[in-house]
């Protein structure tokens, strides 16, 4: 199932990587800032969605490899 954030959510989540992130972009432009964030964004949903599809499949990885644990996020 793909889940899109809506565009509130996108807008709050870039908001708070610009936070994390603000001394390694500083030296960026404004606009190189905000196209680097928004990446940055795209990627962390789009890895949300490859882990939420995996997930299933990782109780099954944890009974055949020891020591790994799956936790819910």
């Amino acid at each position: 199932m793909k889940h899109r954030a809506t565009a509130k959510s996108r807008k709050e989540l870039k908001h708070k990587m610009a936070m994390v992130f603000s001394e390694k972009i500083q030296k960026l432009s404004p606009d190189l800032q905000d196209v680097l964030l928004d990446d940055l964004v795209t990627a962390f949903e789009n890895r949300l969605n490859v882990l939420n599809r995996a997930q299933p499949n990782m109780q099954c990885l944890a009974v055949i490899t020891e020591g790994v644990e799956c936790k819910t996020i």
